[in-house]
């Protein structure tokens, strides 16, 4: 069974989102996908780290270009929204280890 979302989850994730609108570093790309991998999160129950795949977040995400794809996940990881570990496996997926101080934030 599923866990349903937690407020302070939810109140974490918005909080980064706000934080994520002042960065002059960030387009609406890193947003939408940082939006997917937050409900990625949400289905694999909360679990950290948890897996991804290119194809269902892209197309999640509305992202047509796996370059910008790749652009914009290592830019989240690199600029610390997420921790982002390639798996260059296409069916077993990368791993994404979401913040861990992101209902504290």
């Amino acid at each position: 069974m599923k866990k349903a979302i937690s407020t302070p989850a939810l109140a974490g994730y918005a909080k980064r989102l706000s934080q994520m609108s002042k960065d002059k570093r960030l387009n609406a790309t890193h947003i939408s996908l940082f939006t997917g991998l937050f409900v990625y999160w949400q289905r694999s129950d909360f679990a950290n780290p948890f897996n991804i795949t290119r194809k269902a977040l892209m197309a999640y995400a509305k992202i047509a270009s796996i370059a910008t794809y790749h652009k914009c996940i290592r830019e989240l990881d690199a600029y610390g929204y997420v921790r982002y570990q390639p798996s260059f496996h296409p069916a077993k997926g990368s791993l994404i280890y979401w913040p861990e101080n992101l209902e504290k934030n």
